[in-house]
């Protein structure tokens, strides 16, 4: 043997039923995932929506779209992606996290916020004389 000393590995966490727990993002993109900890499923709701305002604010500040009908489309596509990740590919059922509205709403507002910094930055930055 080389007297080297092995490196062991430390401990997996594993649920009560022996499972390894899998990571919240891995669980996001399947769609057959269990979700026992609801906390751990508004969270990858809220990181989906600020994901989408910044994809969407550098789309709208390149392209460049304006005013109220920028703000209604960012609203729509972004309720709408939501409400289809939660209701058709992960199949939950929104009565236990309060309802569809509670769902549709879970971090809106801060994704609103990012959105309209980012439109405004890459706007400014691209189409400002």
């Amino acid at each position: 043997m080389s007297g080297g000393r092995r490196k062991e590995e430390p401990p997996q966490p594993h649920l009560a039923n022996g499972a390894p727990k899998s990571s919240a993002w891995s669980k996001a993109l399947r769609s057959d995932a269990a979700w026992e900890d609801k906390d751990e499923f508004l969270d990858v709701i809220y990181w989906f929506r600020q994901i989408i305002a910044v994809v969407l604010g550098v789309i709208w500040g390149v392209v460049p779209l304006k005013g109220f009908v920028g703000i209604a489309v960012f609203c729509l596509i972004n309720a709408g992606i939501l409400y289809l990740y939660f209701s058709s590919f992960q199949q939950i059922d929104e009565e236990d996290y309060g309802g569809t509205w509670e769902l549709t709403k879970e971090g809106f507002m801060t994704s609103f916020a990012l959105f309209m910094v980012v439109w405004i930055i890459f706007y400014t930055a691209i189409h400002y004389d």
